[in-house]
Order: structure tokens, then C-alpha cells, then sequence
């Protein structure tokens, strides 16, 4: 199941420097971090923009190893007309999520955790998306774009 069907990961027209982190530990959810912070760096994203996105990374990333059993994460650059964006998949093989809207609501958490992460994620991001079904795992997938 998907939410924002006006938009759909990897459906831009370019796609470059595709790069796969493990989400194994808390250490790498600091190397995700720091890659995200240096690809928006590089494509000339303000300070806002990099909180907001690496915010929303931490989290997403948080959520993969906490409640997916770790599994890995995607960093895209992208190009479509004339924006380009940096796009993060976080991808497991977990349980999956039952009720996407419920666990989208602030306040819900499945594991003793404040609510706010997958909900908190999707306000950050420009474009999300989630695809998941019980017992099948879950990929949220975001995008934070520019205009050039």
C-alpha cells in the first residue's frame, strides 16, 4: 500500500550516485546521517533543508533497525524537469505495518517510543511514500527536492 500516489520513488527522469548503507547498528545510522548531511551539501541544499532530511533519515533509520530488525537504506540523487532532489529509501524485512494510517497518527508507537517518527518524517519531506504489508517488511521511501 502507498500513500502520495501523485508521487512514486525512483520516478524521476535521472537518477545518479547511487549509494546502499546497512542499518545494522546505532553506528550506522550515524554514517547515514553524515552521508545524507554531505550529498545535500554537495548539491547545495541550505541548513534548514539538511536538518529537516536528516531528521527525518535518523528517524526512518531509527524505525528500520527498532521495528524491521535492521536492513539498509538507499540514498538517490535525482533530476525531474528542472528540480533535482536527493531521495532515501529505508528498506526491511520485518513485520511490516498493519495499520499504515495509524502508525502515520502522532502519539502511536508500537514500541514505547514518543509517535512521532514515521508521521514527523513524512512532515519533514517534500515526497513520501510507503509501501508495506504484514509480514512482508516495509520500504518508506522519501525525497527532498530544489528547484535549479
Amino acid at each position: 500500500m502507498g500513500l502520495s500516489p501523485a508521487w512514486q520513488p525512483s520516478s524521476a527522469t535521472a537518477r545518479e550516485g547511487a549509494q546502499v548503507l546497512p542499518l545494522l547498528s546505532d553506528e550506522d545510522v550515524v554514517r547515514l546521517r553524515r552521508q545524507v548531511r554531505d550529498s545535500m551539501v554537495a548539491m547545495g541544499f541550505g541548513l534548514i533543508e539538511q536538518t529537516k532530511i536528516i531528521t527525518a533519515a535518523s528517524e526512518l533509520a531509527r524505525n528500520t533497525l527498532r521495528y524491521g530488525g535492521g536492513g539498509e537504506a538507499r540514498i538517490v540523487r535525482v533530476h525531474e524537469g528542472v528540480r533535482q532532489g536527493l531521495e532515501l529509501s529505508f528498506v526491511d524485512t520485518g513485520p511490516g505495518i498493519d495499520d499504515i494510517s495509524l502508525a502515520l497518527s502522532d502519539g502511536y508507537t508500537s514500541g514505547g517510543g514518543l509517535g512521532l517518527g514515521l508521521g514527523g518524517a513524512k512532515r519533514l519531506a517534500d515526497a513520501f511514500h510507503i509501501d508495506t504489508a504484514p509480514g512482508s517488511g516495509t520500504t518508506v521511501t522519501i525525497a527532498k527536492w530544489k528547484l535549479f
